[in-house]
């Protein structure tokens, strides 16, 4: 009977312990990761959080904070203004492809894919991986929703 009891009170506290743990999504991964403090604020300026915590698969090409830097002066803060969001949106979902997409999947390929702002990127993985005139730094970190991939430049569409 005592065997019984302590049985159902651990199984109790482990099925009460996994329902409290929290997936891992895109934007979670994303602030685990530390260097990407500039593009949350821009997601969340940009009212993608949600979208990006969604089941997916996603595959984010993020650039991090020093890729923000690069930009010209003032061209962050403008595009944080409430009266910028459409164009912010535009630029970051840029950076989204709405499936997952492994560095081994375009390993020696060169291909074009296509975003979820509607527009196409060029991807060449011949020589490491490159997405248009970005070189990907770290590739494959797996989060529950998808995948990013760390690019050292901001993508810009046409």
């Amino acid at each position: 009977m005592k065997i019984v009891t302590l049985f159902a009170a651990g199984a109790f506290a482990l099925a009460l312990s996994t329902s409290v743990t929290k997936a891992a999504d895109i934007v979670d991964t994303a602030v685990a990761a530390g260097s990407f403090t500039t593009l949350v604020a821009a997601v969340k300026a940009a009212d993608l959080v949600g979208t990006l915590k969604g089941p997916g698969p996603f595959t984010v090409f993020a650039p991090t904070d020093a890729a923000f830097k690069k930009l010209p002066k003032g061209t962050l803060a403008s595009l944080l203004k409430p009266e910028n969001k459409d164009k912010l949106v535009k630029i970051l979902t840029y950076h989204v492809v709405p499936s997952k997409v492994m560095a081994a999947d375009v390993a020696g390929k060169h291909l074009a894919v296509t975003t979820v702002e509607g527009d196409q990127l060029t991807v060449n993985g011949r020589h490491g991986v490159r997405v248009n005139d970005a070189h990907v730094t770290k590739a494959d970190i797996v989060a529950d929703n998808g995948v990013i991939h760390v690019i050292n430049k901001v993508l810009l569409p046409k």
